[in-house]
């Protein structure tokens, strides 16, 4: 629409061509040292040069300042660059020189200042029509690199959590906390009063009779209460899983919300960290974990984590109808047969195992480990859950009411029997 605009404008004098000049040649200059500045920006700059029309270099630098950026670490950018052209801000001197409404004519000298800083880091620096920078160090295809425009949350939002830092990572600790992981309901064994219910609540219809001298002039109905379904999250946080494991930690502290969320972490061993992430900051929380579990950075059992969550956790009914996470690349160094055996007994017992693995972000990838291959068949859904922005699919996938797995096989009766009946030395 830009370009509609220019073409329905009058056609430009000598001294509004001087200036489009001067504004599209200084973004050019902009644009080679690293900043987002396109056609956009620059017809902003210019129409507010023209608007404000600056007395000096002070305010020309304020009208670069409020249209040239978006962030407060491109302002030291700018300002070099804006030094190169014009000169020093507290430079003696007005601009009145400027082919500005109001002023004289034009001063070829900035026009040429501005013409040769625009061929920084390169020989030769042009504009093509649609106001982009050609020349030497640029590529065959003419493109020129434009960093994303937005909040510094919004661009790391997109970023693999393998790539954020620390700083960074926390730094979408705010974002989190706007994000609900919520879960299905289940009916609970409680009821609630509700006008109308299929069953009369007799302690409270009574109790309202009382008020009328023993008559129960209205039946007070109640219907089975609804309560959300228990989240339970089993954590790889072996070294290939680490980085990932420090964000869904975080996640888990700033979204589980009402969840009621049951947190495990495993590498060579089993770790509950529902304590630990209990009552504290992001940080502090992930500092816990990191003290709880000895095997941090360690090597990867899933069939022995597995195991000792169903024996020790998923027996006493833990995972009995509740929502089961599970965070790993699926890389395992034991047998996958212990795996397969274990996630077939909690798929019995868990009304829904979503299974979280950034390996699948790439569309080509396919379930060639052991450990994910034997799993597999009894997850309802497989996500990447691999930045915040695709934490959004895992949310959905664990706030689904319908179980996805196409097949639940029945447990060995011998093998299950084995497996739960404790010995009688103990």
């Amino acid at each position: 629409m830009a370009d509609e605009r220019h073409e329905a404008a009058p056609a430009a004098g000598p001294g509004d061509g001087d200036l489009a000049e001067l504004a599209a040649r200084f973004g050019a200059a902009l644009r080679l040292a690293g900043l987002p500045v396109g056609p956009g920006r620059t017809e902003r700059f210019a129409a507010a040069v023209t608007l404000v029309q600056p007395g000096n270099r002070r305010e020309l630098f304020n009208c670069a300042l409020a249209t040239l950026v978006s962030a407060k670490d491109q302002a030291d950018t700018l300002k070099t660059v804006f030094t190169s052209v014009f000169g020093s801000l507290d430079a003696a001197g007005d601009l009145t020189a400027l082919d500005l409404p109001g002023h004289g004519k034009p001063q070829p000298v900035l026009i040429s200042e501005a013409a040769a800083l625009a061929r920084m880091h390169g020989d030769t620096v042009t504009l093509s029509p649609d106001g982009q920078a050609e020349g030497n160090d640029a590529d065959e295809a003419g493109e020129v690199e434009r960093p994303y425009l937005g909040s510094p949350v919004e661009r790391l939002a997109g970023t693999d959590f393998a790539e954020l830092s620390g700083e960074e990572l926390a730094m979408l600790a705010s974002a989190m906390h706007e994000i609900t992981l919520a879960v299905p309901t289940r009916r609970s064994r409680r009821r609630r009063p509700r006008p109308g219910g299929s069953r009369t609540d007799m302690r409270a219809t009574l109790r309202q009779a009382r008020r009328t001298g023993g008559h129960a002039f209205r039946l007070i109905g109640e219907v089975p209460a609804k309560r959300p379904r228990r989240l339970v999250v089993l954590c790889d946080i072996s070294g290939s899983m680490e980085p990932y494991a420090r964000a869904m930690i975080q996640l888990l502290y700033c979204a589980a919300g009402g969840a009621d969320a049951e947190v495990f972490t495993f590498a060579t061993r089993l770790t509950r960290l529902t304590a630990a992430l209990a009552r504290s900051t992001p940080a502090i929380a992930l500092a816990r974990a990191a003290m709880a579990a000895p095997d941090w950075h360690g090597g990867t059992q899933i069939g022995k984590a597995l195991k000792d969550f169903n024996d020790r956790f998923g027996r006493r009914g833990m995972a009995r109808g509740a929502v089961v996470l599970i965070i790993s690349d699926g890389w395992d160094t034991g047998d996958p047969e212990v795996v397969r055996r274990e996630m077939q007994r909690l798929s019995l017992v868990a009304f829904r195992v979503v299974w979280m693995n950034p390996r699948t972000k790439s569309t080509a990838y396919q379930p060639l480990a052991g450990g994910m291959a034997a799993a597999w068949p009894y997850c309802d859904s497989v996500v990447s859950g691999h930045s915040l922005r695709a934490i959004g699919r895992l949310a959905a996938a664990l706030a689904d009411p319908v179980r996805r797995r196409s097949e639940v096989h029945a447990v060995d009766p011998v093998e299950s029997l084995a497996s739960t009946t404790p010995s009688r030395g103990r």
